[in-house]
């Protein structure tokens, strides 16, 4: 009978191969493991083995394939003592469903049929694992009495989609911000009431639970990757020198991403690159600073406008202005053939395809402008408002074509829980047979 070691010898790396081929099919981005041939796996290095294992497994949403295989090329030749084994990577149909709504403004029951009905959760409002990505662009607080509720709720979302392999992005609206700042113009008394003072209200929005989750998983901007060779969400554009994702960045599946803020990205304000980090470094410093106020003003009203706080930067001053992603309403209000001369300019710079955004509501649909570059998708959800209930879903795929290379394919559809849906835009690209990182 062999010994137990010579046994583990052999049998540990087989078992570290097979984990490894099933953890990559799972993880991968672009599919399973390329078969490796029965002559192969004994030659590989142990360390190899548990390395691959290792990077398959702990794989994040958006990793490039060679950060897996170990290689840009899509055939590669590997020697052994006997023989010369090809290894030909699988091309498997690449999919994404993205599903983004607009401002919730304190109502929990609309915002839960609203999300039911794009299938990101389940008639028990869990997450349902029918989608990618969730995304909801700000202005979940005023005007309504479920804050604490839907605060709540959207963290239990997030840590369930975790769990399935979804991701959810949170922006901070124009609201949040006030709330932070002071401003609480739009607090209805009945929502107060609910923390259980104003004392209690303005600590949950500056230094306690609320706050403490604006400043760990909300952002001011957000850039959405279509494909996962682009990186995960908010990776940079143009990204940083050295980035594993700079290739995939410059080839064929350049700017295959959308961008989403709160009110809209205006074509001169200077803080669009790198996108989003430049936003939301910006973001982060002025919402520290504003929850470091010490002792925090007394909300107006009834008490004098708080401002913004001392040492604020004019780049600070600048994105809370009406210019800045946060309140600018230009591509929703100003003359389609001015905005659509200078959308590209905007696309350009920030890597991406499309923008999305909130914060000026169409009570009727979701605003599709210069031929679905520029998505507008606040539709006065809450009863405050008593507009449609929507939903802005994206489907991305890429799949290879018979013969070489690749079709890519983007559907954007308006969803509506009341009316027929709507179909926005369907874009088809061909793309050639080369590496697509």
């Amino acid at each position: 009978m062999p010994r137990l070691s010579t046994v583990a010898f052999v049998a540990l790396p087989l078992l570290v191969l097979s984990l490894a081929y099933f953890a990559q099919s799972y993880a991968s981005p672009l599919g399973p493991a390329p078969h490796l041939g029965s002559g192969l796996g004994l030659s590989i290095a142990f360390s190899s083995l548990v390395n691959y294992a290792q990077a398959a497994m702990q794989a994040p949403f958006g990793a490039p394939q060679e950060a897996l295989l170990g290689t840009q090329h899509p055939k590669e030749q590997v020697d052994n003592e006997d023989s010369e084994v090809t290894i030909n990577e699988p091309r498997p149909r690449f999919t994404r469903r993205i599903v983004a709504v607009g401002d919730i403004h304190g109502d929990l029951i609309n915002a839960g049929r609203v999300l039911q009905m794009a299938g990101v959760v389940d008639e028990d409002g869990n997450w349902s694992g029918s989608v990618d990505v969730f995304v909801q662009t700000g202005d979940i607080i005023d005007r309504g009495d479920d804050t604490v509720e839907l605060f709540e709720w959207m963290e239990e979302l997030r840590e369930q989609a975790h769990g399935m392999g979804g991701v959810m992005v949170s922006l901070l609206g124009n609201h949040e911000w006030m709330n932070a700042i002071g401003d609480w113009r739009y607090v209805y008394p009945s929502e107060i009431e609910t923390f259980g003072s104003i004392s209690a209200r303005q600590k949950a929005v500056t230094t306690g639970w609320l706050g403490n989750i604006w400043a760990s998983n909300y952002t001011t901007a957000a850039r959405l990757p279509l494909h996962n060779l682009l990186g995960p969400p908010n990776t940079d554009y143009p990204p940083a020198e050295g980035s594993v994702y700079a290739r995939a960045n410059a080839g064929p599946l350049s700017h295959a991403a959308f961008s989403f803020v709160h009110g809209g990205l205006a074509p001169m304000y200077p803080n669009l690159q790198p996108f989003p980090s430049a936003i939301n470094n910006i973001s982060s410093s002025l919402l520290h600073k504003l929850r470091s106020r010490s002792p925090q003003p007394p909300p107006h009203p009834p008490h004098a406008y708080p401002g913004l706080p001392a040492g604020t930067t004019r780049e600070e001053a600048r994105l809370y202005g009406g210019d800045g992603p946060l309140w600018y309403r230009g591509w929703a209000d100003e003359d389609e053939s001015k905005i659509c001369a200078r959308v590209d300019q905007v696309l350009q710079k920030t890597g991406t395809r499309r923008m999305v955004m909130g914060h000026t509501p169409n009570l009727q649909n979701i605003v599709a402008r210069c031929g679905g570059k520029v998505l507008i998708i606040d539709t006065g959800i809450s009863h405050a408002y008593g507009g449609a209930l929507s939903a802005l879903s994206i489907e991305y795929t890429l799949e290879p074509v018979k013969g070489g290379g690749w079709k890519e394919q983007e559907v954007v559809k308006a969803l509506y829980a009341e009316q027929e849906d709507e179909l926005l835009v369907t874009a088809t690209r061909e793309l050639g047979e080369g590496d697509l990182w």
